[in-house]
């Protein structure tokens, strides 16, 4: 360990999110203070990393429990025995088993974060007892349970994971420094076919079940029946775009719906809305909501696990039922027609953004954790 440094080894398998926590994490740590290494999925880009990490390492990892699995935890194992770590921090659910189970006897501290606990996705009811399962056995591999908002650790006390004083809260953030000074503008109406005039009803996130892509395409068919020129923005990609486009087109409104696919850099899109969705099913946090803000985009959200620990109803935002597509049309014509409405959401929604989900404070609460850590350990 170079210059009595904090070593720290990251894991993460999912890339996504995850990827982008990780990356505005390590930005904002002091570089002085803590060494850090990932080991990575083959999801992730070692470009993404050049100046981020010391090492950079990378071992095959799948979502699904697999054959797989037990090559991952050796490789693993090898890889905190090789760099000898203070602390081994798995990010995810998926990393989050391998990792404590390769790190089983080995002399270090470990940190789980699941970014959002498995057991609260829709699935079956066995599904959610196994993943449940899965997490109390590997409980006690681990140190220390990081939560990134309040609902998770509540749920987290709900189902007897484990004990409260293994779990701390840290709230997510996002990097509004880089986004204040990054280039904005870069995608404009005409590149995709909306008139300057239009009222934009956006959302960003994966087009599969948790991000409600359903309820969202039938609010836009109750909000276009009453704002001829409104149009809709779907930046992401996922398992029911032909659903979603057939609905349009059956409704009569596939010109008015935008869908981006995949994109590096959604806030380009974002720029566009005159109004920000989140109509999740499910939501660990929802990292989404704060880039609205800071984006000053007032934000219909559902309200459902932690999302009410960001969004507070009629103050930066307004909150709708979880499968409400009437309740959630109403929610934006509300902001189209009140203009001191709109006004008070964005400006608060903007405050919130700089002193409540700031990455610098994200990686300051870290940093306090991980020096307490050592100093534990050095007694």
């Amino acid at each position: 360990m170079e210059n009595n440094k904090i070593r720290i080894l990251h894991v993460a398998q999912a890339a996504g999110g995850v990827d982008r926590y990780i990356r505005m994490l390590l930005k904002y740590l002091d570089k002085e203070r803590f060494e850090n290494i990932l080991v990575c999925s083959q999801d992730f880009h070692k470009e993404d990393y050049k100046e981020l990490v010391n090492s950079f390492e990378q071992v095959k990892m799948t979502r699904a429990i697999g054959g797989n699995d037990l090559k991952a935890i050796k490789e693993v194992r090898s890889l905190i025995k090789h760099y000898t770590p203070d602390i081994v921090y798995a990010h995810s659910s998926k990393a989050g088993a391998i990792v404590r189970v390769a790190n089983i006897g080995l002399k270090n501290y470990c940190i789980y974060n699941p970014h959002g606990w498995s057991f609260n996705m829709r699935c079956s009811a066995k599904k959610r007892i196994m993943y449940t399962v899965i997490e109390k056995l590997a409980a006690p591999f681990c140190d220390k349970v990081i939560c990134i908002s309040d609902a998770e650790k509540q749920s987290a006390l709900d189902n007897k994971i484990c004990k409260e004083n293994k779990l701390q809260v840290i709230f997510n953030g996002v990097d509004i420094e880089a986004y204040e000074n990054g280039i904005h503008g870069e995608i404009n109406r005409k590149e995709l076919n909306i008139p300057e005039d239009a009222f934009v009803v956006g959302m960003v996130g994966r087009i599969s079940q948790q991000k409600a892509p359903d309820v969202f395409i039938k609010m836009a068919k109750l909000i276009k029946e009453k704002i001829s020129n409104a149009h809709f923005i779907i930046v992401g990609n996922g398992n029911q775009e032909d659903t979603i486009i057939s609905y349009a087109e059956k409704n009569g409104f596939i010109d008015s719906l935008h869908i981006t696919g995949w994109v590096d850099n959604p806030m380009n899109y974002v720029e566009l809305f005159d109004v920000a969705c989140l109509l999740s099913r499910w939501e660990g946090f929802g990292l989404v909501l704060p880039e609205y803000m800071m984006a000053g985009k007032p934000i219909v959200a559902s309200n459902v696990d932690a999302i009410p620990n960001i969004i507070k109803n009629g103050e930066n935002g307004l909150l709708v039922e979880v499968d409400d597509a009437v309740g959630a049309s109403e929610a934006v014509l509300r902001i189209h027609n009140e203009i001191g409405l709109r006004d008070k959401v964005v400006t608060k929604g903007l405050q919130d953004a700089h002193n409540r989900f700031d990455a610098r404070r994200v990686a300051k609460e870290h940093e306090i954790l991980f020096e307490r850590i050592k100093k534990e350990e050095n007694k």
